[in-house]
């Protein structure tokens, strides 16, 4: 039994792939890899069922034992979050009460795209703090999806009025001003943990702001760990030559529409998972589109032994 989510979060929570056969059946096998890889590179947490997970295709059950498999696996190690965002409170209820009771550290919750004002986003998160009761839960702001604009003031209101509300997701884009301005004195009430997003795009500018780590995926997740560790070193300047190797394929990998694909052909090419196969509807990448991945990965390659 994983120990709640606070405050302290840092370092990298991973958010995890849902590994399917070419037949679209979910594969626990590559499942079981998959979390033992995430904690092997350094990940101080997983979350599953985002948005990156394709929760929206998988049932009510499914979600249950891939969360219950996850949940297994890691065994208490780290904490695991869980996306539960949903159109109505019913739902977002069921789903928090079933994967806390599986042994999630916390939940994760999107707001809703009808929500067009602050004072509706902030009763929003009011109302669903009440609904799931203690569970510490992840306020995800990621308008480039979600539609809704979140302001500064908007995440401090939040922050300050819901003591369960214990990190943000911070996925704004630009959104450099707005850990500065949550981590600027007499804006919070209290500290909470800032974990980014964005694929790790602008990580070292984040961590540079002093958020805590990141929350997202990237078909080589050991970047964004050994980012973070050199950071909280000191070492700042190695840390952004560790994050310039990696740079050309994450911002490949960021194409709207296409990046999960491209992530989960990187990892099925490393061994992680046994099928780059998104579950239907999804799209395939090109012959064309493989060959640049291929030949990335092999720029990588010789940037990184460079530094080593």
């Amino acid at each position: 039994m994983s120990s709640k989510l606070t405050e302290d979060a840092k370092g990298v929570f991973v958010i995890a792939v849902t590994p399917f056969t070419p037949s679209g059946d979910i594969d626990f096998e590559s499942c079981d890899r998959m979390v033992d890889f995430y904690l092997e590179v350094g990940a101080t947490g997983l979350t599953v069922l985002g948005m990156m997970g394709e929760a929206p295709k998988l049932t009510i059950e499914e979600s249950r034992t891939v969360v219950e498999r996850i949940l297994a696996r890691v065994d208490g190690r780290v904490p695991v979050v869980v996306g539960v965002s949903a159109p109505g409170f019913a739902q977002i209820k069921a789903l928090t009460d079933m994967v806390m009771e599986l042994g999630a550290a916390g939940v994760m919750i999107a707001p809703p795209s009808s929500l067009k004002t602050d004072d509706a986003i902030v009763n929003y998160y009011v109302q669903v703090a009440e609904l799931i009761g203690d569970v510490p839960f992840v306020l995800q702001d990621f308008p480039l999806v979600t539609n809704v604009q979140m302001s500064p003031n908007v995440i401090a209101r939040i922050v300050n009025n819901v003591p369960t509300c214990v990190c943000l997701k911070h996925e704004d884009w630009p959104g450099l001003e707005k850990i500065s301005y949550l981590r600027a004195e007499g804006n919070l009430d209290r500290r909470i943990s800032i974990l980014c997003g964005n694929g790790g795009l602008f990580l070292t500018e984040e961590m540079g702001r002093d958020a805590d780590g990141a929350m997202t995926g990237f078909a080589y997740p050991e970047m964004m760990t050994r980012v973070v560790e050199e950071f909280n070193k000191g070492n700042a300047d190695y840390a952004r030559d560790l994050f310039d190797a990696y740079l050309p394929l994450a911002r490949y990998e960021q194409q709207p529409g296409l990046g999960l694909a491209i992530r989960k052909y990187v990892m099925a090419k490393r061994g992680i998972i046994a099928s780059d196969a998104l579950r239907k509807p999804g799209p395939k990448l090109s012959a064309a589109a493989k060959q640049e991945i291929d030949l990335l990965i092999e720029r990588q390659e010789k940037a990184l032994a460079k530094l080593s």
